[in-house]
């Protein structure tokens, strides 16, 4: 089904665009394509979110065999959201506050001021970011890990002011105390509490003296 919508999709606009061009010529199409556009990313965000309501609801923290019917209804509404939702919205909405209204749908809690540049909270129900935090492009807030055929999900959160940095992992039960950072390229394990005010780095992270001001600066 996620397949055939993305397909059906990218089919409507171009019969839309052929409409457009054929009704008043190229340039009303060109002018209209962002509302298009808007039009068709509304339907794929809106896809993934029906979706995951229907077919997994509220999603809490604890196990489930890999052989089981949430784990299959899980991938599903994941496929919704990799196939439909990020070429057709997510990816364009990275760092808007439109991405953080479509994950709110999704579960989320966030608060207000956030900068969001990842679509990829898994488990959307269980993570939670304080206001003013900051999550960075490419990082994922995995909620999920398999070991021994068991999907177990626990909570992730950021707390406030908290940032993880470009590409970073946190895994579940991990959290990031207020104003505390991960920089780039840092992995976060599994039941790790990153301090207030503190600076870690690193795969997987550990203390970090924090950036460093270049030759010259403040001159």
């Amino acid at each position: 089904m996620p397949i055939l919508l993305t397909v059906a999709i990218a089919a409507s606009s171009l019969v839309i665009f052929d409409a457009l061009a054929g009704w008043g010529g190229h340039g009303l199409a060109a002018v209209l394509s962002g509302i298009v556009f808007l039009l068709l990313g509304a339907v794929a965000a809106g896809s993934a979110v029906a979706a995951k309501w229907l077919l997994v609801g509220r999603i809490r923290a604890g196990e489930h065999p890999l052989w089981s019917s949430f784990v299959w209804r899980n991938e599903v509404v994941d496929t919704f959201i990799e196939s439909v939702s990020a070429p057709w919205f997510a990816r364009a909405a990275s760092g808007t506050p439109a991405l953080v209204w479509w994950l709110r749908a999704l579960g989320s809690k966030i608060g207000s001021g956030v900068w969001c540049e990842s679509y990829w909270l898994p488990e959307a129900d269980l993570v939670s970011l304080g206001a003013g935090s900051t999550v960075n492009r490419g990082c994922v807030v995995q909620t999920h890990l398999f070991h021994d055929r068991i999907m177990s999900m626990d909570t992730v959160a950021l707390a406030e002011g908290a940032t993880l940095g470009p590409h970073s992992v946190i895994l579940p039960a991990a959290e990031i105390d207020a104003g505390g950072t991960v920089g780039p390229a840092s992995l976060v394990m599994r039941g790790e509490l990153v301090p207030a005010g503190s600076y870690w780095m690193g795969n997987p992270v550990s203390g970090w003296s924090g950036p460093q001001a270049g030759p010259g600066a403040g001159a």
